[in-house]
């Protein structure tokens, strides 16, 4: 655990990943020089362009690739091998056909310790915890059907209440939402932040969405093009936190932050590629100046 109030939850100090011993000979780093620093409860949402290190980033986040230099911390602890305390979702739901929905939420409890041994004779408490999730996201009513039986939303929506079923401590979300309509996309969107405001949960979330990005991250991480990608820039949402898609783009901040991000996926990202970018990343808030030339009672309501 955490010794101190100013610990941060995931600590990478200067973690270079090469996937082989003979591309680690070749000096042949997929992601290199990553310093970064998450305090618990942070939303972080990972943007860059493909084959920027989005995925290899989120295996040495849950400890399915270990670093080939360097330090990861998570909670305290040395990343040694997989975490326990991570759920994850991903962009296809990977439901089981042959289980029900509120079968397909249970699935890592009758993998995980401690929850595995005591599965038989807490089962009934564990599936009154997977139906209350799934009401919390508009699935009462559904427990009972088969993946077959929901729509694609549906099916998402049931993965990420498999990810936070055993109340891991830290989510990962590769693209959960980009085989979804922007109507669905959105719904869901408002129930993730609404579960993640209540439970306080560290989120990792690859996003090629900027609006997105915006929208649900605390801090967004942008990569440069690999190989040899780093974290190019650290960029600060300096919104309300209680932010509402309904309304966040009036914030004077939006578009300046937006543009921000935009500019470097279309532009910026390629002069930084193949180890360009600086090995410690600066944190910008681009939102800051527009918040600060915004009329007094534009102001007031941004910050209020």
């Amino acid at each position: 655990m955490q010794d101190t109030q100013d610990a941060h939850f995931v600590d990478f100090r200067d973690v270079w990943l090469a996937y082989n011993d003979e591309l680690l000979a070749q000096n042949h780093f997929a992601v290199e020089a990553i310093d970064l620093k998450v305090r618990e409860g942070e939303f972080i949402a990972i943007v860059g362009p493909s084959g920027c290190g989005k995925s290899t980033f989120m295996k040495l986040t849950t400890g399915l690739k270990m670093p080939s230099k360097g330090r990861i911390m998570i909670d305290g602890q040395p990343v040694t091998g997989p975490l326990k305390i991570s759920g994850m979702a991903f962009q296809a739901p990977s439901l089981l056909p042959w289980r029900t929905t509120v079968d397909n939420v249970l699935l890592p409890l009758e993998i995980v310790e401690p929850f595995r041994s005591q599965f038989k004779s807490k089962r009934k408490e564990f599936e009154e915890r997977a139906r209350k999730l799934l009401q919390k996201v508009g699935l009462g009513g559904y427990e009972d059907k088969f993946p077959w039986q929901l729509s694609g939303g549906m099916q998402q929506r049931v993965s990420i209440c498999r990810a936070l079923i055993h109340e891991p401590k830290m989510l990962l979300l590769d693209e959960p939402f980009g085989a979804l309509d922007a109507l669905t996309r959105g719904t869901i969107q408002d129930e993730l932040l609404a579960i993640v405001r209540e439970t306080h949960q560290t989120v990792f979330m690859i996003t090629h969405d900027v609006d997105e990005a915006v929208l649900l991250a605390d801090k967004i991480l942008l990569m440069s093009n690999g190989p040899q990608a780093r974290v190019a820039e650290i960029v600060r949402n300096t919104m309300p936190r209680d932010r509402q898609r309904a309304t966040v783009h009036h914030d004077p901040q939006y578009y300046p932050l937006r543009n921000h991000l935009v500019d470097f996926l279309v532009a910026r990202s390629k002069d930084l590629s193949h180890g360009k970018a600086p090995a410690h990343p600066p944190t910008v808030e681009p939102g800051r100046g527009a918040l600060a030339d915004a009329p007094a009672s534009v102001t007031l309501k941004a910050v209020a």
